[in-house]
């Protein structure tokens, strides 16, 4: 397990630099077997030394690119791919671990066309209000999955939301619960960006 103190979604890009002596460890070990690993939020704490407290819903990332540089440290090219449940923290020693499972949502059988509309809709707004503002974001055009569910955690990543809401919205059970999140979430943000921009 990797605690970080950022939100990875099945389907997304992270990108890493490993300095610490542990995690050294820990890609070595998922290069000499399977290579992934699960990326869990620090809810408190730091990310370097340990010590801190770990969400207990997580996202196993795959290694698609490691390089070792001269003096050990790895720099990583990783995915998400899928949900994680954490039944129980284990040792640190000499990673960190945990007893996982796998968690798909609950309704992916259902059409969540409509809502994800509704989402996709939002967030397009929600984009081109903050470079109205001159705000950092992702274009209003960003492509997105036609798969409301990793759509939805498309949008979760891309949205202007802190590691709290993140983790919440990896948190929902399934695809409707998210989209509705999301949406309540997107308006709101749409509310408030449209204020500032009135208010010049």
């Amino acid at each position: 397990m990797f605690p970080l103190g950022s939100v990875l979604f099945p389907s997304l890009v992270l990108p890493l630099h490993v300095f610490e002596p542990r995690y050294r460890e820990l890609v070595r070990h998922c290069l000499d077997g399977e290579p992934e690993f699960g990326v869990a939020l620090i809810e408190r704490g730091s990310e370097v030394g340990g010590g801190d407290v770990r969400s207990t819903v997580a996202t196993m990332a795959r290694i698609i690119e490691a390089a070792e540089l001269d003096d050990g440290r790895w720099v990583l090219g990783t995915v998400g791919t899928r949900r994680v449940r954490v039944h129980r923290w284990l040792t640190d020693d000499p990673f960190p671990q945990a007893e996982v499972e796998d968690w798909p949502d609950d309704d992916m059988v259902l059409d969540h066309a409509e809502p994800y509309a509704e989402s996709v809709t939002l967030l397009r707004r929600v984009l081109a209000l903050r470079t109205e503002l001159a705000e950092p974001s992702a274009p209003a055009t960003v492509e997105l999955s036609d798969d409301p569910a990793l759509g939805s955690f498309q949008i979760a990543a891309i949205g202007p939301f802190g590691p709290a809401d993140q983790q919440a919205l990896l948190a929902t059970p399934g695809v409707a619960a998210r989209l509705a999140a999301l949406n309540e979430l997107l308006t709101i943000e749409a509310g408030f960006a449209a204020q500032r921009l009135d208010m010049g």
